[in-house]
């Protein structure tokens, strides 16, 4: 993303509430009660492999800034007992998907390694015996990693155990931030856990950083941006930290006062990509950057990268099935998520039926949207006649009232329109989730429910 143009006044003008495109419709849309017969439809109707993703929701500690489904416990045990329950579930999958089979698998939460060694190979054993993942196939198998829950030794059987891919979520290197929002880590911690990885020979090292947070400057984001380069991840996510204190009762434990302004918040983002940039990480879009070497970026030269709920992926944006409590589902143009409440998910558990409490089956439309969206999303370009020609529609009058809502971003030269594409410039890169949301029909029915796109 070198030579952006940074323009205060068009980013104050485009940054609107929206959503991330993780799913085309959001999960926001999802209603309940959803019938389960869609789901079992949805699993039978192909063979293609499943990417699988599993929520382990405990946290030892509270962070203030969080928003995930997690549950905060010291008792370890508890664990165990969705660990029973989780099994269940994958006893009740088993039949629906034998035909299928897995090729990736990612663990996030929550904190993933809440749970010890022996719960881990305990959940690796269930996978393997009721899903025939194959952990030394050459699939993908990653897992998200608070640093603090996660020892030298556990890194090290967690490589043992089949794991390839690594995320850890660093956030911000300065102790007062890291005292504002309850997650003290030391700097020492860190150095030995990356290199560690390194030593083990983990495919690809991921490295989660947030801007926005409280009493953050671009004078101390400074420090943890040239570290993070120093460190040398494959990959690096730089999140827009969203402040809805009265949708997450946690953020309310921030005080106000400590608020980077607007215009900071835009200092620090531009910061980071100026930095990433430099370094010689390309930018894949939004917040994710990775080294030219990495596959997620080989793929998106290729035109090959996909988006889904864990962001953007290099498989499985309409082959994710989701297990454990609160998570989501995409498999066939239908889109489920489980109940939220551990207590509910257990309740469907013991009632020996799938614990999905809502979704959304994709109209025509909503697939023909879902896929103009994702495209430009991730590789910030539409081929117009090939799409039209896919989806046997004009694109000009299917697309009017969108091309209409569009026509401001071109001429303020976000995006650019020939006879044949949509391309999204160097400026617009910024602003590409807005962009996107010019072809979203359920977003101009209110738009209140989502964070700013910066």
């Amino acid at each position: 993303m070198q030579g952006l143009t940074w323009d205060p006044e068009l980013i104050k003008r485009y940054n609107i509430n929206g959503p991330r495109y993780t799913s085309y419709p959001t999960a926001l849309l999802l209603a309940e009660p959803f019938d389960h017969d869609l789901v079992k439809q949805a699993l039978a109707a192909t063979n293609d492999r499943l990417s699988l993703y599993i929520h382990l929701p405990f946290c030892h500690k509270l962070c203030y800034y969080c928003g995930c489904n997690k549950v905060i416990t010291r008792h370890q045990d508890k664990a165990d007992t969705y660990l029973d329950a989780l099994e269940l579930e994958l006893q009740y999958y088993q039949p629906l998907i034998a035909h299928r089979g897995v090729g990736a698998l990612h663990l996030g939460g929550g904190t993933p390694t809440f749970l010890t060694e022996e719960q881990l190979t305990r959940l690796m054993l269930m996978i393997e015996q009721h899903l025939s993942l194959d952990v030394h196939a050459g699939h993908e198998i990653s897992i998200e990693i608070d640093p603090r829950s996660c020892s030298l030794d556990k890194l090290t059987h967690l490589r043992k155990l089949g794991f390839n891919r690594v995320s850890y979520g660093i956030q911000d290197l300065d102790a007062n931030v890291q005292i504002a929002i309850n997650r003290v880590q030391e700097e020492s911690m860190l150095d030995a856990i990356i290199k560690h990885s390194k030593e083990l020979g983990f495919n690809s090292i991921n490295l989660d950083l947030i801007y926005g947070l409280p009493l953050q400057t671009p004078e101390t984001f400074a420090y943890t941006l040239k570290k993070t380069i120093a460190w040398a991840p494959d990959r690096i996510s730089l999140f827009s930290y969203a402040h809805l204190p009265s949708r997450f009762p946690s953020q309310r434990k921030i005080k106000d006062d400590t608020m980077p302004t607007a215009d900071t918040k835009l200092s620090l983002l531009q910061l980071g990509i100026e930095e990433f940039s430099e370094a010689g990480y390309q930018c894949i879009g939004m917040d994710h950057f990775a080294l030219p070497t990495d596959e997620l970026a080989q793929m998106q030269r290729e035109g090959k990268l996909q988006r889904n709920f864990q962001g953007y992926t290099t498989h499985g944006s309409n082959a994710l099935l989701g297990l454990g409590s609160s998570s989501i589902s995409q498999i066939n143009g239908v889109i489920w998520q489980n109940e939220k409440e551990l207590n509910k998910y257990y309740g469907c558990i013991e009632q020996q039926q799938l614990p999905v409490v809502k979704g959304v089956s994709l109209t025509h439309d909503d697939t023909i949207r879902a896929d103009l969206i994702a495209e430009i999303i991730c590789h910030f370009s539409l081929d117009t006649v090939a799409f039209a020609k896919k989806w046997n529609i004009d694109f000009e009058s299917y697309f009017a009232d969108s091309l209409a809502r569009l026509k401001p971003f071109i001429n303020d030269s976000l995006v650019e329109r020939t006879a044949t594409h949509i391309f999204v410039t160097e400026a617009g890169r910024l602003l590409v989730r807005s962009i996107c949301s010019t072809f979203d029909i359920y977003l101009q029915q209110g738009q209140q429910s989502y964070s700013k796109v910066i």
